[in-house]
Parts: C-alpha cells; structure tokens; sequence
C-alpha cells in the first residue's frame, strides 16, 4: 500500500466521512487523483463512496484497521517477535496489531506454531513457509473474521503455551484493558487461561480510550509492547502494575 493510501484511510478513520473535494486538499493532489485512490481502495473493500464523498468500511473491518497506521503496528510486530525462538508455539487472538506480528513470525521465524481464533490471520499467513496455523473452531463474526463463543473456549482448553499475544481497544487505571465486543473479550479470557503470560501489543492510543467491556485486569498481564508515544503517566502505571512496558 502506498503512503497516500494509508494517509486517506487516517483521515477516513478520524473524519468517518469527507468530501473528496476537501481530501484532494487535505493530501495535496489533484480531485483525479484522489477519485482514483477511493477507487483503488474501494476494489480493496476500505472505503465506500456516495455522492461526492467518501467514507470508512465498517470499524471492525480488520483489513481496515491493519492498514490504520500500518508502519506504527509493523514497528510493534517486529519488536515483539524477538521474544520468539524458532520451533515454539504461541497463542494469537485477534486484532491488526496481531496480525501484522503473526506475518512478522511467519516471515523471520521458523517452525513457529501459531494457534488463533482469527480466520483473518490464518488466511493474512497462509503463502508463508514459516508458521503452521492452528484455528480454534467457534461461532464466526464476519466483519472481525474471529470464532468465540463455547467452542472456541472448549478448543483452547486443549492447549498449554507460554505466550499469549492480544490486541486492546483501550485501556484506564480504573478499568484495566478493555474491548469493544464481549463475546471477543470472552474468548480472550478463555484463552489467557491457557497461557502463562498474556502479553499485548497496541498503539499508545489505545491508552487513552475505553472499551465498553473488561478484558483483562492489568496485573494479569506481562509485557506490553506500544509505541514512544505512550505517556509517562500511563507507562509509570503499567511498570508499578508489574508490566513490563517496551516502546518501540
């Protein structure tokens, strides 16, 4: 993806819906130019068009929100997957920042076994020769591409991992990390039992939102790995919480 393109998909993501005539302007192009990026996106199932303006894809369509701020969950990929060896097997759930480091195994790892609930990151990894995918049966959510629910908990219980790696939709002192679907926010749970550390990766953005549902307490957590915008305040919280907080 061009840097346009993830240029037009952040101001879509803050704005929800903008003239195309004010964001030709806003990313300094021609009216054409722009009409033929919303295209171009719009073929990939990012944008929508209607009357002169162009609008996001549904919010919990992953492969938008992969391509929001693409280089910064990239960044994050790389930085976790050091805490990786070849031949291990690690536990993914679903999410953009997830799938962008089960890519990032899949690529500089070998033997990696990845069990997820995420049809997204089975399907995202599935030319690469370096990882073997191990989908948890569940109900399907098809704008997420993840299984919860019952079954989904019933499959984890039959594996033990080190790592479990997920993403937030938010986090506060008082709440702890949070999520916007509770059944998602369920198989999170189910999952984390199985782990014997749960370890996230997010956008320090992500710090200054909530979720309307808990995920997990932030004491049960052992590593975050976030970007150098996060705030000193927040870090301080999660180091005194016993996180352990790398900034890439």
């Amino acid at each position: 993806m061009i840097a346009r393109h993830t240029k037009i998909l952040e101001i879509l993501t803050e704005h929800k819906k903008i003239e195309v005539v004010k964001l030709a302007e806003f990313i300094n192009v021609s009216q054409v130019t722009a009409r033929r990026d919303l295209d171009q996106l719009e073929e990939q199932g990012l944008v929508r068009r209607e009357h002169g303006y162009a609008l996001i894809s549904a919010s919990d369509d992953i492969n938008n929100r992969l391509s929001y701020h693409y280089d910064t969950k990239k960044a994050i990929a790389e930085a976790a997957a050091s805490c990786v060896q070849n031949g291990e097997t690690v536990m993914i759930e679903s999410g953009s920042c997830c799938a962008a480091f089960a890519n990032e195994l899949a690529v500089t790892k070998r033997d990696v076994t990845i069990i997820t609930n995420s049809a997204f990151i089975a399907g995202y990894i599935r030319r690469q020769p370096g990882a073997k995918i191990v989908l948890l049966g569940g109900d399907f959510q098809p704008e997420s591409q993840v299984m919860v629910g019952p079954i989904t908990k019933k499959c984890a219980e039959e594996f033990f991992v080190d790592k479990l790696f997920i993403g937030t939709d938010g986090h506060t002192e008082k709440t702890g990390f949070t999520n916007k679907d509770r059944m998602r926010a369920e198989a999170v749970r189910d999952m984390a039992k199985q782990a014997s550390n749960v370890i996230i990766l997010t956008e320090s953005e992500k710090f200054s939102k909530q979720g309307v549902v808990s995920l997990i307490d932030t004491k049960q957590v052992s590593k975050v790995y976030t970007d150098g915008r996060l705030s000193e305040i927040t870090e301080t919280h999660l180091r005194n919480q016993g996180v352990e907080v790398i900034k890439i």
